[in-house]
Parts: structure tokens; sequence; C-alpha cells
């Protein structure tokens, strides 16, 4: 355990300080972590001189600690750890993809997104990526079983994915998803940065995430020019990211609603939706908080006329959303499509390494508001809601306790906004450094970590949206279940395509 680097939510450290192990080490050191209570949050290659590094970053909830490991691969092959650690498979695949690392032992390596040749990171290896949702797929066998293929070209206004069903008659055996159909680059599209342009881009990371995106960039810049944020700063981030949650958990509530044909609930929450959005707007201009954090603080302040407006609004909202979601609860047929629908056990949320609402459904208590408190969570901390069944019901009832909490939060804020200045300047980024920062996204645990090269640009950035986490636990609720039952469990999901995709 003595060898991992440690270092808080949203600092940096020298590159220097992370010794370079040997691969045995690297790998004994990951997997007696995981026994320890740690969990990895992102693990990705870089290419150096002298060949390949990794890089890993776990996180101790116990310590509220994060640390780092890091090795050099003598040839192109390096032991798959997915037997024993399941919640790794998306990382090596990403790494064979990317680098062509052969991660001998992974039991099922195949593209993640099919990254485009204008997209792809230095380094990337000579052979390039197949037709994209040109792969092997899982097959079961058997004169009775067939296939369905959904998507990628959905009947909906949405984003693309493809999902094929693996079916006997109306029970699923496995669902097999597809992504990477809008790869747009975004880590390579920062190389050499940060460019007056790369804020926008991590506020587009997943558009409907923008305030978590944009804070963890943010972090990572700060901690990389050893800037302090103003107070009054800090405030107005959390309530930002808070009305992003509300916004976007009422909107899953609506849509779940829908998805069982109960339209009052379905109605009253998108309208309810949209007053939260606008809420957004009233401080920076944009419904989806585009452009109100910055690198050092924020743009937008708020001043008494405001803060009374928002908190009256606050209160409207909480109301009329009270009586729209007790219909759900008040009405028998609506909790039995919900209860036992979709179900993934603790066991199966903790392997995958599933975070935020979707964690939480499932018992996992995890949070990083509180594992690893950032900004004014240090100060003001938000409970942390689970449930047990890891169903539907239980996904929906997470969501619907965290609104209330979060309501209680910005309302809290609003009435106690510290004096100060809104933003301090960000020098130059040091050189030779890494970055790690955490931020708790509505979808869950966001991820960025920022090394930059001896000019102080960045030589690599690495993003984990929720979302990479998450969509194997959506493949897992289905299996066993009804194939009718899909639309509704990707609804209590609700990942991000484009987030995955990146």
């Amino acid at each position: 355990m003595n060898r991992l680097t440690r270092l808080q939510n949203g600092a940096a450290l020298e590159r220097s300080e992370i010794p370079v192990l040997h691969d045995d080490h690297f790998l004994e050191e990951i997997l007696s972590s995981l026994d320890h209570g740690w969990r990895v949050v992102s693990y990705f290659a870089l290419p150096e001189r002298d060949g390949l590094a990794l890089y890993c970053v776990l996180s101790l909830k116990a310590e509220a600690t994060l640390g780092v490991l890091h090795t050099r691969l003598s040839d192109g092959a390096f032991t798959s750890l997915v037997p024993y650690a399941p919640q790794l498979h998306l990382y090596e695949r990403e790494m064979a993809e990317q680098y062509g690392v052969l991660f001998e032992g992974h039991p099922w390596m195949k593209p993640v997104r099919f990254a485009p040749p204008l997209a792809t990171l230095p380094g990337f290896c000579p052979t390039g990526p197949g037709k994209i949702g040109i792969m092997d797929f899982y097959r079961v066998e058997g004169s009775e079983v067939h296939e369905v293929a959904v998507g990628p070209v959905h009947a909906g206004i949405i984003e693309p994915g493809h999902f094929r069903f693996q079916c006997l008659g109306e029970e699923v055996m496995h669902l097999e998803i597809s992504l990477g159909y809008q790869h747009r680059g975004v880590e390579k599209l920062v190389l050499g940065g940060p460019y007056p342009v790369t804020l926008r881009q991590m506020e587009t990371v997943a558009g409907d995430t923008t305030v978590g995106h944009g804070l963890a960039y943010a972090m990572c810049l700060e901690a990389l020019a050893g800037t302090r944020v103003p107070a009054r700063a800090h405030d107005l981030r959390g309530i930002g990211a808070e009305l992003e949650r509300l916004a976007n958990h009422t909107g899953d509530l609506g849509a779940i609603a829908g998805d069982v044909g109960y339209l009052p609930t379905a109605s009253y929450c998108g309208r309810i939706r949209g007053d939260f959005l606008n809420l957004t707007a009233e401080i920076c201009g944009s419904r989806f908080g585009r452009g109100l954090v910055t690198p050092g603080g924020v743009n937008f302040d708020l001043d008494a006329v405001l803060v009374e407006k928002l908190r009256r609004r606050l209160m409207v909202a909480r109301d009329e959303l009270s009586n729209a979601v007790d219909l759900l609860w008040e009405t028998p047929s609506v909790l039995a499509r919900l209860e036992g629908t979709g179900v993934v056990s603790k066991e199966t949320a903790r392997e995958l390494g599933l975070v935020g609402p979707a964690a939480r459904a499932s018992g996992l208590n995890r949070d990083i508001r509180r594992d690893h408190p950032y900004g004014i969570y240090s100060m003001t901390q938000i409970p942390v809601v689970t449930a047990r069944a890891g169903d539907v019901y239980a996904r929906t009832l997470v969501r619907w306790l965290e609104i209330q909490r979060s309501i209680d939060f910005v309302e809290e804020q609003l009435r106690q906004l510290p004096g100060g200045g809104l933003a301090n300047p960000v020098g130059n980024l040091g050189a030779d450094r890494l970055a790690v920062a955490l931020t708790e996204g509505w979808r869950g645990e966001i991820c960025h970590v920022a090394l930059t090269d001896g000019r102080g640009r960045f030589e690599r950035y690495k993003i984990c949206d929720p979302s990479f986490h998450n969509w194997p636990g959506l493949a897992m609720a289905l299996r066993g279940g009804q194939i009718s039952d899909f639309p509704l469990n990707n609804k209590s999901f609700n990942l991000s395509y484009c987030g995955f995709d990146l």
C-alpha cells in the first residue's frame, strides 16, 4: 500500500513524485488496494519517449484521499486485471483501442468508440479502428433464441447507440451495448492547451452536465496554477451544480412516469424541469449553465433582488413538484411497474464500479460531495441517500430524495451568501505536474486528470463521465427481464451517449 502516491481531490503534484513501478508491482498494488477498500476512478495510457506509460488513479472513501500509480510497458503486452476486477474492463478496452496494448487474459476485447482518424490521440495503434459498429457480438445459441437489434438510429430525437438483445421468448438473456457513433475526440482537442476554447469544449463533454464538467476542468487548472477560489464563488458554483441536478432529476422523474403511461406526473415534471432550467438562466443567461464557471471562480453574481426572486421560485417549485411526485407513490399501477423491474444487486454494482444515483439505488453509499469534498461541499454537506432494491423504483426514489436535499442546500446557500470577489486570476500552469479533480455530477462521479509537460501545457487530459461506469449497469439490469421493460430501464439510468463517446 505504500507504493501509492497520495493527493487530495482538486490538488496537484510533481510527476516526479510518482515512482515508476515494475509492471508486476503495479498490478499487485492495484489488486491489493482494491482489496483494502480503494476503487479505480481513472486508468489511462500516455505515450512517452521510451514507450507507453500507464497511470491508475484510485479513491479511498474512508480517508477522503486519492492515490496514483505509474508504470511503463516494456512491450505492447500487459496482464489484464479484468478477471479479478471487472470495473476495469472498459479502461483496458479503451487503451487497447487507443494504443494497441494487448491485455493478456481480457475476457472480451472489442472497440469502445471506433475512433475516426481525426479524433485519434498521438501514439494511436497503427492498425486503426474498424468500421463503426462492426464487431463481434456475444451470441446465445439455441433453436428458440432470437436476436433483436435496436438503433443506432432511434424513433425519438435522441443520440445514437446500438443495443443488441439475445432473447428467449420475451426474456432477455443478454444485452450488448455498442456506442461510439459520435466520438468527437475531446481529449485530443485539448492537447497542448489549455486554449481559450477549452472551457467551452469541457462544458459540452455532456451538454446536460455543463456545470459538473466545467467545474472539474476549472479545478484542474486551479490546482496546476496554485489559484485560490473566493468563498462567494464556491457558493455560486454549488448553487449552479445543484440547480443542474434539480433540472435533470426532475426531468427523469417525468420521463419515468411517461414510460409507464402515467401522464399527470410526466406533464407536471416536464414543465417544472423548465422552471429549474430557467432559474439557472436567471443567474448566467444560459439554461444549461454555460459560462457560469470560469477557472478561478465564476463569471456571474447575485444581487439581493435576484436572491429573493430565486428563493420564492424555489419554494413554488418544491410545492408543485411534491404534488406531482406524490401522485406516483399513490398510484398502485405505477408502483407495480417500477418495483422489481431492472434489478442490479449491490454486489454487481460494486463489481462494475457503478456511480451516482444508479449506485446509491443498489445500496452503495458513495457520493463525491461527501467522500472527497470540494468547494462549498467542504463546508456544507448534503446528506447522502441510498436505497436497497436496486430496481427502477429505487432509482426513482433516490432521485426524488436527492431533489429534496438539493433544494434545501440551494435555499441555505441563498440565505448565507458570503461577501468577497467572484474570481481570482489563474496564472501559468505548473510544468511536469499531475492534477486530479472529482465532482459529483447529477449522473454521478466525474473525474478529470490533467498532466502537463515541461512547458506547462497539457500532455494528456483524461476524462471519465459517470456514463462510462454506468452503461454496463444498464446491460445487467435487463438480464433476466422482459425486453418490453428496456425503455423504462433505459430511462431509469438515463445515461449520456456523448459523455461516453467523448
